[in-house]
């Protein structure tokens, strides 16, 4: 099956399947525009799916799904900015969610790199075309160097002056997004563009902020590097990707012999942080390395979960997670006795 068929096929599973969905509290009133941001901070959890090369239609429908959060991945597909403002408006035909959000948060995989700041910064546009679709933030695909993503930060926002953040976006260059930008996002999150220009900026560096961004520290060049690239402000979630980490750490011998992209998965057993083992140690090392510099920088880390592993997962402090069954996610609300609805 292609990916597009598997997007839609899963669509259609988490469609008829969040009427299943645990309800949380009928009462409940959203007090942010991203409902991710929201979750993190009452300290809940997160939970996920993955589309790709999506549009209006399949909007509609993930549009009151039992996720929180839809990573729309452009890394390795098409770019079609357009399918994704056809995505985001669908949405919004489809909502509000059973949270009172108007959407649920959407994080898109970018096809730009974190190899270095000059590979970001001449791709900035990249990043203005997709904020400009209404989404809610950007995950930054082989995080490499601090530079790097400073500079993606810098991309992310607005060319003025913040003064209520002086020194809590310390290091940060000035703002590359400009005035047009905010037409189309805005009537997405259903404010005005001058509210959208305000509140459009990276939390949790601006408490205010409905933007979230996020990296994957996944091969030996960001691992060498990690506890620098998680000091940079402006960083909210991340992970370690497992399948790129397998390739730059092992090689292809290992995935020959078995390895693969789901090497999070766990070959039985945990490791002393709580998570699943791995079974190569140079990959268990290197996960807890990069976990360790997330927690140490209050950066959330994402994982894989599954019914066996949920609990322990939350236990080691993992706050975003895949694994978009109801079972998973109505056993996660369940354990952390969650009031947001689904």
């Amino acid at each position: 099956m292609n990916r597009n068929a598997l997007a839609a096929s899963l669509i259609g599973v988490l469609f008829v399947s969040m009427l299943e969905a645990q309800g949380g509290d009928p009462a409940y009133r959203p007090k942010r525009i991203n409902k991710m941001i929201e979750l993190l901070e009452a300290g809940q959890p997160v939970y996920d799916v993955s589309v790709q090369g999506v549009g209006y239609e399949e909007g509609k429908k993930l549009a009151q799904s039992h996720v929180d959060m839809i990573q729309y991945i452009m890394e390795h597909g098409p770019f079609e900015p357009m399918l994704l403002r056809q995505f985001m408006q669908g949405l919004v035909d489809g909502g509000p969610t059973k949270s009172g959000h108007r959407t649920p948060t959407v994080i898109v995989n970018l096809p730009v790199l974190g190899l270095d700041e000059t590979s970001v910064r001449v791709n900035h546009w990249v990043i203005e075309q997709v904020l400009s679709a209404g989404v809610h933030g950007l995950m930054l695909c082989h995080a490499r160097n601090a530079e790097a993503v400073r500079m993606f930060v810098a991309s992310a926002r607005y060319q003025f002056e913040r003064a209520e953040l002086k020194g809590a976006d310390k290091g940060i260059p000035e703002g590359l997004r400009g005035s047009g930008s905010q037409t189309y996002a805005s009537r997405i999150w259903g404010i005005s563009g001058t509210e959208y220009i305000e509140r459009a900026d990276p939390w949790p560096m601006n408490p205010k902020g409905e933007l979230i961004l996020s990296l994957k520290m996944e091969d030996k060049y960001a691992l060498a590097n990690v506890d620098e690239i998680a000091k940079v402000p402006g960083i909210a979630w991340g992970e370690w990707g497992p399948g790129d980490q397998s390739m730059s750490l092992m090689g292809l011998e290992y995935l020959k012999k078995g390895g693969s992209d789901e090497a999070h998965a766990g070959s039985g057993g945990f490791t002393p942080e709580g998570l699943p083992r791995i079974g190569v140690e140079k990959l268990d090392s290197a996960r807890a390395r990069i976990m360790a510099a997330m927690k140490a920088n209050h950066i959330f880390p994402l994982h894989s979960s599954s019914l066996d592993n949920l609990t322990r997962l939350i236990d080691a402090g993992i706050m975003v997670t895949h694994g978009t069954s109801v079972e998973v996610t109505n056993k996660g609300r369940a354990y952390t006795k969650r009031q947001m609805p689904y």
